[in-house]
């Protein structure tokens, strides 16, 4: 396992990527309101292009900004790095569409929590970093710290922006 510093500023577009569409988000859905022939949302109103537009951006500049400070053992070189930064944010919020088009079609109703909203994001992620990531970060201890981590601060940031009034639902 890399050191757990490592793994973590690794995951600062992941994270600043997944939370920032609960401020900036609003305005048009990204489904555009179409609706299934299941009778469901493709996405819902919770999903929108503005919050996965500035998600992705948000993400990006965090994570562009850390490799100003930071060498990520996980990239050859800088551009990588900064390349990476939006590769993980977009990853994000396609895992996070993805989580949603996947609740929908499960019959899960907008703002109901369902288990796969809290770990599809990490996982397309860090399906679509695979190309330009070393392998060493697909290693399974730092996938598990992965997974782990996200399993805890995932609910708990979601239950803060909630009582914080950022958030309708706990979840």
């Amino acid at each position: 396992m890399e050191p757990p510093i490592d793994l973590l500023l690794f995951l600062i577009p992941i994270y600043v990527a997944n939370s920032s569409p609960v401020v900036l988000g609003g305005g048009p859905p990204l489904d555009f309101r179409i609706t299934l022939q299941d009778g469901n949302r493709l996405l819902g109103d919770g999903k929108t292009i503005r919050g996965f537009a500035g998600g992705v951006l948000a993400g990006t500049v965090a994570g562009g900004a850390a490799a100003f400070f930071y060498r990520s053992p996980f990239f050859p070189d800088i551009q990588a790095q900064f390349l990476g930064a939006f590769v993980l944010s977009f990853g994000t919020l396609a895992g996070d569409a993805l989580g949603s088009f996947i609740k929908r079609r499960a019959g899960v109703g907008s703002g109901r929590p369902f288990v796969l909203d809290t770990i599809t994001f990490l996982i397309v992620a860090l399906a679509l970093a695979y190309p330009i990531a070393s392998a060493n970060l697909y290693d399974p201890q730092n996938l598990i710290f992965f997974a782990g981590l996200t399993l805890i601060i995932h609910p708990l940031a979601n239950l803060l922006a909630n009582r914080a009034g950022l958030k309708s639902v706990p979840w």
